[in-house]
């Protein structure tokens, strides 16, 4: 059992201060009804004096009225017993007896120890002040336990490329003579690179589960204080636990908090920082390479980290662990819905397929907000429409049901949001059109949802002029519908111009410029990102730059407008289903935009036209 000395010592020091508060106390009393030997011998003379007790100098009575008193006797006075005997007192003798509080012994044990108390805690509270100074410099790494939750390689998913690069690793581990009979040197450091939520932190623990030796985790902002040498203190510190542990494994979170390019510094000064990063270079370097220590850090910014942390010696292995593919995000839906009744209609090839981009951490959210939709939906098992519902929601935002659009601006976003399905349905190069809706989610009014049939790493000239076409494509549907527009395609048109701009700027796609790219990005490293755009071209070549992202922008315009001024019945058709139903999707969007549609179509007829009696614009009257 642990003592809590800070508790011991003030329980001790209270104990003494009541015991001094007694012995006071009685003492007090005493001092109550004391009187003088002169009033005492008035009173034997009155004859109020019932009884005393004389103990040597001290006259201990009782008044016949019942008061008690004590006298002490200034001198012997020889005619007291015969005084006393006179006038009828009662007189007892004895010897004095001193209270064990009251004698001198305990008085100095008693300040004795409030002394001894008092002195020890605050010896102990130095102590804790130097300890915790002394601690102040230890590394603040977690060692994971046989409690932690076991990872191997079997629970991530999506990264095969990955594990197989890391198998080296952990043979290493696991069985080092093999390696260095041959004179092999297995790499001193190993870094994760990729986007976040991809799975890095856990392929690191894979590591450690499938090598079964400890797991040192530290994040790279542990490391940094405001102190000058607590971070390279902390650096010794590790690396000192991980030899006394070998073999295992270092894992260090977001390097990039420590390990950033040297000589960068706001004043360019020698921080905390970079004095914490050479001592990590150090021990990088300096420890025995066939010891046992493997350190893999993690960051998602590679290109801030210092070249001396890159080079062979240190982090001599690189491993990309991208965003996964369709096949790698069915397995990593596998993986996450082990334990978890799923509904015959689950389909995860679909569900793979439906989220291009998303990460393993993007999935794993995935998966847990279908659970807790079904839960919601008092459901025993989760079903696609779950997972449809949890789709929309990570990629649009939440429903928001309770934001009131009256009609005219619903048949807006209605006329918007089909102009832009329509044109990518005609676009040759554009992702197939899977869903449209114009309930609210998140900032938009209304979505139409594209998804690919399959991932692409290459983009085609052609199918960036198409992404601008079906971006301008619902401010093409207003104007055409309105005679007016509104302010709804404003993230349409800031997406177009950037796609615009890219093509003449970096991709060198512009037939009047030819294959340059004009400008180049600087910026301080320390700081995290690119703060200037370094303009590396003259001002006829800028007015050229901004002709040809116009020309584009006009292109796509226009592009939109003639396929939405062909397919006029058919924009009118969609946007009375969305009206109606809110939301398109399944084998009746597929029949609307292929014009297969067997229901009744929205009439063009002049004599149905009538005016808008607010804005005056033509609106077309459906017929039933």
């Amino acid at each position: 059992m642990k003592i809590d000395t800070k508790k011991l010592a003030l329980f001790s020091l209270v104990a003494a201060l009541l015991l001094l508060f007694v012995a006071n106390f009685r003492a007090a009393r005493k001092q109550e009804n004391n009187i003088t030997y002169t009033q005492f011998m008035t009173s034997v003379s009155e004859k109020k004096v019932d009884k005393v007790k004389i103990i040597d100098d001290e006259i201990r009575g009782v008044t016949k009225d019942g008061k008690q008193f004590i006298a002490i006797m200034p001198f012997e006075d020889s005619r007291l017993p015969q005084m006393l005997q006179q006038h009828g007192v009662s007189v007892e003798g004895g010897r004095h007896q001193t209270g064990w509080w009251e004698t001198p012994l305990f008085q100095m044990i008693l300040f004795a120890g409030i002394f001894a108390v008092l002195w020890l805690f605050i010896i102990k509270q130095a102590q804790s002040s130097n300890s915790q100074a002394m601690m102040f410099g230890r590394s603040r790494a977690k060692m994971l336990s046989e409690n932690w939750e076991k990872v191997i390689f079997d629970d991530v998913a999506g990264v095969d490329e990955a594990k197989q690069e890391l198998q080296e690793v952990v043979e290493f581990l696991k069985d080092r003579k093999k390696f260095q009979v041959l004179g092999a040197k297995i790499p001193k450091g190993v870094l994760l690179l990729g986007p976040p939520g991809s799975g890095k932190t856990l392929l690191s623990r894979a590591i450690a589960g499938e090598a079964e030796v400890p797991f040192f985790y530290i994040s790279g902002s542990d490391f940094v204080e405001m102190f000058v040498g607590v971070g390279a203190s902390r650096v010794r510190d590790l690396f000192a636990q991980a030899k006394e542990n070998a073999p295992c494994i270092i894992f260090i979170d977001e390097i990039d908090a420590v390990g950033r390019q040297r000589g960068t510094g706001l004043g360019g000064g020698h921080d905390e920082r970079e004095q914490t990063l050479n001592q990590l270079l150090v021990e990088m370097d300096g420890f025995d390479p066939n010891l046992g220590v493997v350190l893999v850090a993690a960051t998602n910014r590679p290109d801030v980290l210092d070249p001396a942390l890159l080079r062979p010696g240190r982090f001599d292995r690189r491993v990309v662990v991208d965003n996964p593919d369709v096949v790698g995000r069915h397995g990593i839906l596998k993986v996450h819905i082990k334990g978890k009744p799923m509904a015959e209609d689950v389909d995860l090839e679909v569900l793979a397929r439906r989220t291009p981009g998303f990460s393993g951490a993007d999935l794993a959210n995935l998966v847990n907000e279908a659970a807790l939709l079904a839960a919601k939906r008092n459901r025993t098992n989760i079903s696609m429409a779950e997972f449809e519902a949890s789709i929309d929601k990570l990629i649009a935002g939440p429903e928001r049901k309770s934001r009131v659009i009256n009609d005219r601006e619903k048949e807006i976003i209605a006329f918007h949001e089909a102009g832009h399905a329509l044109v990518a349905r005609r676009m040759p190069t554009a992702d197939p059109v899977h869903k449209i809706s114009i309930l609210p989610r998140g900032m938009a009014l209304g979505y139409t949802m594209q998804l690919p049939t399959e991932d692409t790493y290459l983009t085609a000239k052609s199918y960036l002029k198409d992404q601008i076409a079906i971006l301008l494509a619902g401010r093409v549907s207003e104007e055409q519908r309105f005679n007016d527009i509104t302010t709804g395609a404003q993230n349409d048109l800031e997406r177009a111009t950037e796609i615009a701009r890219r093509m003449v700027c970096t991709f060198g796609m512009s037939e009047e410029l030819g294959p340059v790219t004009f400008g180049r990005k600087q910026g301080q490293v320390f700081l995290g990102r690119d703060l200037v755009e370094e303009r590396n071209y003259s001002d006829e070549i800028a007015r050229k730059i901004d002709a040809e992202i116009k020309r584009l922008l006009l292109e796509g315009y226009e592009r939109a407008g003639k396929i939405l001024e062909e397919e006029k019945d058919l924009l009118h058709l969609i946007s009375a289903q969305l009206l109606e139903k809110e939301t398109l999707e399944g084998d009746l969007l597929e029949e609307l935009l292929e014009g297969r549609y067997a229901g009744v179509a929205v009439s063009d007829d002049t004599d149905a036209v009538e005016k808008d009696a607010v804005g005056g614009e033509a609106v077309q009257e459906g017929s039933n």
